[in-house]
């Protein structure tokens, strides 16, 4: 079922976890596009540039989703945090509430996704053509009617641990795209947040880890 939606992201100033000469660690709210959407200007890219007008874009991060992000302050930070990125080098932990409760405390899931071209921007699985992707996860806390859960994604395919969690039959709360409707009724906001970052400076090489507050 398809749910009406209209753009309407939050107005409260950037929160920033962390500047040097060469990156920009902030956290992106949810509601917000990382970038600029068909016809939707406004986006963290853009409110960035107005405080850091050379920022330059090395990931992204769903609307929906809230937390750490990182852009550079040049184009060889840009070059080499997204090398890493696109060679699974950095570690990610994102913390989520899922419907009903996961029997099992660990686990993961290996299902290869492919764009569900006729529901686009949905995703889907698909054994024949899809691309390989692979999410391992932590219970947390166990709630009367949902799951506290970390998930550590180590692949980085579109909607990956949304459609992963959808798989597992337990559907990310408040997700307009892929929850039932007792799922998505369940949260004012999709329950999912990029809690952890770590990855090599560009310059040294030594590891740093950065870290948003769950806000739900």
């Amino acid at each position: 079922m398809k749910r009406e939606f209209v753009y309407a992201p939050p107005t409260h100033p950037l929160s920033y976890i962390y500047t040097d000469n060469e990156l920009i660690i902030v956290e992106k709210p949810s509601g917000l596009l990382s970038v600029p959407g068909k016809t939707e200007p406004d986006c963290l890219e853009a409110r960035l540039r107005i405080d850091f007008p050379e920022a330059l874009t090395i990931h992204r991060l769903d609307m929906a989703t809230s937390g750490v992000m990182v852009f550079a302050r040049n184009a060889n930070a840009q070059r080499h945090v997204g090398l890493q990125f696109e060679k699974r080098m950095t570690e990610k932990t994102y913390l989520s509430r899922v419907w009903g409760q996961i029997d099992k405390d660990t686990g993961q899931i290996d299902l290869p996704l492919i764009t569900d071209w006729p529901n686009r921007p949905k995703q889907m699985v698909c054994h024949e053509r899809g691309k390989a992707s692979l999410t391992q996860w932590k219970i947390l806390e166990r709630e009367k009617t949902s799951t506290y859960v970390a998930l550590f994604p180590k692949t980085g395919r579109s909607h990956q641990l949304r459609v992963h969690m959808l798989a597992l039959g337990h559907p990310i709360l408040g997700d307009r795209l892929y929850a039932h409707e007792e799922a998505f009724a369940s949260a004012p906001r999709l329950q999912l947040h990029a809690h952890k970052l770590k990855l090599r400076k560009p310059t040294g090489g030594d590891w740093v880890e950065f870290e948003s507050p769950c806000p739900f």
